[in-house]
C-alpha cells in the first residue's frame, strides 16, 4: 500500500441483495452497479460495499470517512405513515432497516453523506418527510432501463450550486419523488416541472441528496469529487453530534412521521398515473 492509498477516504456504498448470475452460477448476491464504484474511485476515494446485515453499524462507521446511499427499489410507504399505492414496488425491509440505521448514525456523527435517487428519498423520509408514490407517465421514467435527460435549476448559495453552477443537465430514472420536506432539510434543486431534485442539510458538514444519477455521467464527476473533498476536510469523526436541527427528538430510525399531501411545501404539482415499479436504478 502506498502513502497515497492510505490518504484515500473510505466511502461506504449501500447495495442491493438480489438474484444475480455470473459464470455458471445464479444465486442471491450483494451487488451495486459498477458505476458507483468507479465514480468514487475516480474521485479519489476507496469504495466499500455495505450490503444489508444484522448489525455492526457503529463499528463500521468508525472505519469509514463517508457514506453513499445508492439508488434502488421503492421505500416502504409505512415508513412515512402511508398506504401503498398499487404502483409502488414491494417492500425491501432488510435494506430499508439497514440504510435507515446507517443514515441516522452517520448524521449523528456528521459523517459526510451523499444520497442518490432512493438515497435522497430515504434522507427525506427518515427526517419525517413524505413521498409522492407515483409521478405522471413519461415524466422522469419512460421505459425500463433507460435514463431520462432533463434540466435542473439549483438554488443560489447552496452547496450543489457551488459545485455544479446554477443549472445542470442530469440523467434520472424514478417514478416517485419527494413530497413534504423532512425536518431541517432545504430544497436546493428542482426540475422544470417542479419536482424536487436536490436536498441539503445546511447544519451538517456535507449532507445532501440528488434525485438523479450522477454516477452515470462519467464525464462529470464533480459531485463525487465534492464528497471525497468533504471526507478529507472533515477529519476524524469523534462520535455522535446530535440530530439535525429541527428534527423531532423522538424520531427514531424508520419512524418517518406524517402523511402525503400535494399541498405541502416542496410537493410535486402533478398527479400520479403510471405503472413502473422501481424508484431508482
Amino acid at each position: 500500500m502506498t502513502r497515497d492509498d492510505r490518504r484515500r477516504p473510505l466511502i461506504g456504498i449501500t447495495s442491493y441483495q438480489d438474484e444475480a448470475a455470473w459464470s455458471v452460477w445464479r444465486q442471491r448476491a450483494s451487488l451495486v452497479p459498477q458505476t458507483y464504484v468507479d465514480s468514487v474511485a475516480r474521485a479519489g476515494g476507496t469504495p466499500v460495499l455495505l450490503p444489508p446485515q444484522p448489525g455492526g453499524v457503529e463499528h463500521l462507521l468508525d472505519a469509514l470517512d463517508g457514506l453513499l446511499l445508492a439508488g434502488g427499489p421503492d421505500i416502504d410507504p409505512a415508513r412515512y405513515a402511508a398506504d401503498a399505492d398499487p404502483r409502488t414496488g414491494p417492500p425491501h425491509h432488510a435494506r430499508d432497516d439497514w440504510e435507515s440505521t446507517l443514515l441516522h448514525a452517520a448524521l449523528s456523527r456528521d459523517l459526510p453523506l451523499l444520497g442518490v435517487c432512493r438515497g435522497m428519498q430515504l434522507l427525506n423520509v427518515e427526517l419525517g418527510g413524505t413521498l409522492l408514490q407515483h409521478l405522471p407517465d413519461g415524466s422522469h421514467q419512460t421505459v425500463p432501463a433507460a435514463f431520462v435527460r432533463h434540466r435542473v435549476d439549483l438554488t443560489e448559495g447552496s452547496r450543489l450550486a457551488a459545485v455544479l453552477g446554477p443549472v445542470t443537465e442530469v440523467s434520472c430514472y424514478h417514478h416517485q419523488a419527494v413530497d413534504r420536506i423532512g425536518a431541517g432539510l432545504r430544497v436546493t434543486g428542482r426540475s422544470t416541472d417542479g419536482t424536487v431534485e436536490a436536498l441539503e442539510l445546511p447544519d451538517r458538514h456535507f449532507a445532501l441528496g440528488v434525485q438523479w444519477h450522477p454516477e452515470t455521467d462519467s464525464y462529470d464527476q464533480r459531485i463525487f469529487q465534492a464528497l471525497v473533498a468533504a471526507c478529507r476536510s472533515a477529519g476524524p469523526v469523534a462520535g455522535p453530534s446530535g440530530p439535525p436541527s429541527g428534527t423531532p427528538s423522538e424520531l427514531q430510525p424508520g419512524a418517518g412521521t406524517g402523511t402525503p399531501s400535494s399541498t405541502d411545501p416542496g410537493s410535486h404539482p402533478g398527479s400520479p398515473s403510471a405503472n413502473h415499479r422501481e424508484s431508482a436504478r
